[in-house]
């Protein structure tokens, strides 16, 4: 029987009009903090659950802890079941339209830098969960099978 379980994750979609803030990950994976190998990816700011803590609560707090932007009235638009060989993720993505202050790189060993990308014009590159998130708001879809 395998032993491995499928963990939560979150990521927040922060909207500045059709601008969406995402940040480049370290390219070296020991930084990266990936356990889905996102190194050198775009990614929205997010990452795992903490034990008992609340889906939004996680958000706020990944959301602060990697940008400094504190974020109000949050807006669940995606859920998509990500893996690779050796890791698996339920990732619960979030919208918010509505925060205080500008992005800093907080954790500069695992995010690079963030940028706001226009949605119709994204980098090449972008983390497959993040990118998932975002089909989903364009598609107005929660859940889409692969």
């Amino acid at each position: 029987m395998n032993k491995l379980k499928p963990r939560v994750g979150v990521g927040v979609m922060i909207l500045r009009g059709n601008m969406v803030l995402l940040g480049q990950r370290h390219s070296d994976p020991k930084k990266a903090d990936s356990e889905l190998h996102g190194e050198g990816t775009w990614t929205m700011p997010g990452g795992k659950l903490d034990f008992q803590e609340g889906l939004m609560e996680a958000g706020t707090r990944e959301v602060f802890e990697e940008t400094g932007i504190k974020i109000k009235n949050l807006e669940l638009i995606s859920i998509s079941n990500d893996t690779v060989p050796d890791s698996h993720f339920v990732t619960i993505g979030f919208l918010c339209n509505d925060f205080e202050g500008e992005a800093k790189v907080m954790e500069p060993d695992e995010i690079t830098e963030w940028e706001w990308f226009d949605l119709g014009n994204l980098p090449p590159g972008v983390f497959p969960p993040s990118a998932k998130i975002i089909k989903n708001y364009l598609d107005k879809k929660i859940y889409q099978e692969n």
